[in-house]
């Protein structure tokens, strides 16, 4: 076990397991800690949206081959329940192949986790980390693997895991927003189903997503939490009639629905997202709510981002104040102009009030009749808020 690295990155889900990826070939020494044993990756029923530049980033990593499954997305279909106005963001429109893919969140995994084997030696799985701190020269994290008791050092330490360890440093803060609101999650399956369009639905309980995935969609619904408990406990003709009684006739009767599960739905970021020789990336830096599907995508680019600016650094420098200041101020347009977004979409739709269903009508039926700006909302929403 080596006593000293590189980078030392906690936690090996998409963002940890994807800088790592992207760290292969550059000469730094790469430590991956990860807790889940190599023998048990439980099975995770959600589904991604990736952006076509997310797509892109995982085709430079040599992981988006790897990944069963995906189903494009040409159209994104945007309306709103009870209101009139609708917005259609086609990839044609936008100058790319697709707008985005679905893909299962187990696929995407097992993915990145079978190349981070075959290409980090130093990736350890069923590591289970009790402590994290810094000092000005070096990041050191205490963990027990194989059941014995391990200390390693690094030039900087990574945050991957969630915000897991958070708790453990100095001088970042965690906010949190509860939108009281929870996502309700299942496959199903309509009447007349219409391939590769994205449905996104804005309710005042909060937005709706159909995403196309095989010959049917992987729904995200998002409701007020006592409603949620009803839906997962109705049968499923029960079930499809709500569904189809919110959502409206566009596709159909519903004709079947697969498993269900719900998650609670907040805002959580870290400010900052840098500390003594430490950063945060994906989950441990901001988990967003769902709507418009950004917030793996946004991790993705944290992870390649931080990648490209170890790469970038001398040796002897990495981790060092001036570097971790470069990288915080490279992602603070993105990461700040996507929670802005999402938020607003939240606050902005989830609601009946007099006078706003009207006016997000008009909103949306004028975003209809500019092409350039709906160019731009699905460039940002493709490539970040940098474009």
């Amino acid at each position: 076990m080596l006593s000293h690295v590189d980078v030392l990155i906690i936690g090996g889900g998409p963002a940890g397991a994807a800088l790592a990826l992207a760290l292969r070939d550059s000469g730094r020494k790469v430590m991956v800690l990860e807790a889940q044993s190599d023998f048990f990756r439980p099975a995770d029923p959600r589904a991604l949206a990736l952006s076509y530049g997310a797509k892109i980033l995982l085709q430079r990593l040599g992981v988006w081959d790897g990944i069963a499954d995906a189903t494009p997305i040409a159209t994104i279909h945007i309306s709103q329940c009870g209101g009139f106005g609708r917005a259609l963001l086609t990839a044609g429109e936008s100058g790319v192949d697709a707008l985005g893919y679905v893909v299962n969140y187990s696929a995407l995994s097992t993915a990145l986790h079978q190349a981070l084997g075959q290409a980090n030696p130093l990736y350890l799985t069923g590591a289970t980390v009790s402590g994290v701190k810094s000092t000005p020269g070096f990041g050191m994290a205490s963990f027990e693997h194989g059941g014995q008791e391990h200390e390693v050092t690094a030039s900087l330490l990574v945050l991957a895991d969630g915000g897991r360890s958070l708790g453990q440093v100095s001088g970042v803060e965690r906010h949190v927003v509860d939108y009281d609101q929870t996502a309700v999650i299942c496959h199903v399956t309509v009447e007349r189903p219409r391939p590769h369009v994205a449905f996104e639905r804005f309710t005042p309980f909060g937005p709706m997503a159909l995403l196309p995935s095989g010959a049917g969609y992987d729904l995200v619904w998002t409701v007020r939490p006592d409603e949620a408990d009803s839906l997962l406990q109705f049968d499923d003709g029960t079930f499809l009639a709500r569904l189809h009684e919110r959502f409206g006739d566009r596709l159909g009767v519903f004709t079947s629905v697969g498993k269900r599960a719900s998650f609670p739905l907040s805002l959580k970021y870290a400010r900052p997202v840098t500390a003594q020789r430490m950063a945060l990336i994906g989950n441990a830096a901001q988990a967003m709510h769902p709507v418009a599907g950004q917030g793996f995508n946004l991790g993705l680019r944290d992870a390649w981002e931080l990648g490209e600016a170890i790469i970038n650094t001398p040796h002897a420098e990495i981790g060092n104040p001036a570097m971790l200041q470069r990288y915080r101020q490279g992602r603070s347009r993105d990461t700040g102009g996507s929670i802005l977004f999402t938020d607003l979409l939240v606050r902005l739709f989830s609601n009946d009030y007099v006078g706003v269903s009207q006016g997000r009508g008009l909103g949306l039926v004028v975003l209809d009749l500019l092409p350039g700006a709906k160019r731009l909302v699905a460039r940002k929403m493709i490539f970040g808020a940098k474009g």
